[in-house]
């Protein structure tokens, strides 16, 4: 299911997988950039960032910033970055990032997990519409790819 505004993702996934396996797929850094597709250094740790680059071989140029936000165990994960930083000639640093928030609930057979990211309204609007559209699609894949992770 998606729900989606000019500033908000919103999607869902059941996996069937116990709320402690997808809470280590989601909180510990190797692990998230293992399915996510990225190569992070560093621990995830509320308040400090975590700095890397994607791994898949068309993105490999892009390198990011994690500012990790919360961590309440098996409930909530969330961090701060710049959605689709594509444009290695921009600084993207002097921009708001926009908001990722990872919701798990026990559900009948596994976890429900609900995947926000807020803030694309605060992006400059040369770029807004564009990362809003490669992020929501981006989710949708990620939803995929984490799903196989704590399932095989």
């Amino acid at each position: 299911m998606t729900t989606s505004t000019t500033d908000c993702i919103r999607k869902e996934i059941h996996l069937r997988a116990p709320r402690t396996r997808v809470w280590k797929a989601l909180s510990d850094a190797e692990e998230f950039g293992t399915w996510f597709g990225m190569k992070l250094e560093g621990r995830f740790v509320p308040g400090q960032p975590v700095f890397g680059r994607i791994t898949h071989p068309d993105y490999s140029h892009i390198h990011l910033e994690m500012r990790i936000e919360r961590m309440e165990a098996e409930r909530l994960f969330s961090y701060r970055w710049h959605p689709y930083p594509m444009d290695v000639k921009r600084d993207y640093s002097i921009e708001p990032m926009t908001l990722v928030e990872f919701h798990l609930e026990a559900a009948e057979g596994g976890t429900l997990l609900k995947v926000v990211e807020s803030g694309f309204d605060q992006l400059p609007p040369d770029r807004r519409d564009e990362a809003f559209r490669m992020n929501d699609g981006g989710w949708t894949s990620q939803l995929v790819r984490i799903e196989r992770h704590v399932t095989s």
